[in-house]
């Protein structure tokens, strides 16, 4: 499996036209064939980050089944969705990842994503994206895989994350050695601490992931992306 995913730059005031023409042409021409299935449409969490972005990750069964979709939005049945959308954005960038060996969400059954806009509660993910020290990408993912993931299970009560999925960029992305972790936030309640207050001395001790991750990583982003009510996954 593949997961496209894209960032959308939008003009402010198509905001939720961008959102329906996800919802009401994406979502159910994906649905028509196997080869692929929305599972996110999210928006960026205002006062995270710039304003009017919104984030999707479409999976692709494999290779040529990414041809066949990009053929349809090259110049096939989506190429004028595609025209329309463009006019509403002013841009978009995307990447091609792979689910690492490990992901929670690497036996994804494509044909169990729901593909009729249903609605549910809103939810909160951190999508943190960390780029390893050249030559670190292994033990990164290694590390993530021993130390970061088991620590979000130990007490799941009091965890502020769920790991839903880990990806890795495929071959020829923009950067090579970019790592996703794809993190549902549990208790939303929690945030306002995260930000406002400085993380404790202990929290940033040897043995755990703040002072261990820095041996394969200092280069990290987070972004605060809430689902649509009708994102298939929530």
């Amino acid at each position: 499996m593949l997961v496209l995913h894209e960032t959308h730059r939008l003009v402010g005031t198509h905001e939720d036209d961008v959102e329906a023409a996800f919802r009401d042409r994406w979502l159910p021409e994906l649905a028509a064939t196997d080869d692929a299935r929305l599972l996110w449409f999210l928006r960026r969490a205002f006062g995270t980050g710039r304003g009017y972005e919104a984030v999707t990750l479409t999976a692709v069964r494999d290779g040529a089944a990414y041809e066949r979709l990009a053929r349809r939005v090259q110049d096939g049945d989506l190429r004028s969705w595609t025209a329309d959308l463009d006019r509403v954005r002013h841009e978009v960038s995307g990447k091609l990842l792979l689910p690492v060996t490990w992901s929670p969400l690497r036996d994804l059954d494509l044909d169990a994503v729901p593909v009729d806009g249903r609605e549910h509660p809103l939810t909160l993910y951190m999508e943190d994206s960390a780029w390893p020290h050249e030559g670190k990408l292994d033990e990164y993912l290694d590390a993530a895989c021993t130390h970061y993931a088991p620590s979000l299970e130990e007490d799941p009560a009091r965890s502020l994350l769920e790991m839903r999925a880990v990806f890795q960029a495929a071959l020829g992305a923009p950067r090579r050695r970019e790592v996703i972790l794809w993190q549902r936030v549990t208790h939303p309640e929690r945030l306002p601490r995260l930000l406002t207050t400085e993380l404790p001395a202990e929290v940033k001790a040897p043995g755990t992931w703040m002072h261990d991750g820095l041996a394969f990583r200092d280069d990290w982003e987070s972004r605060l992306l809430r689902t649509a009510s009708w994102s298939p996954l929530d």
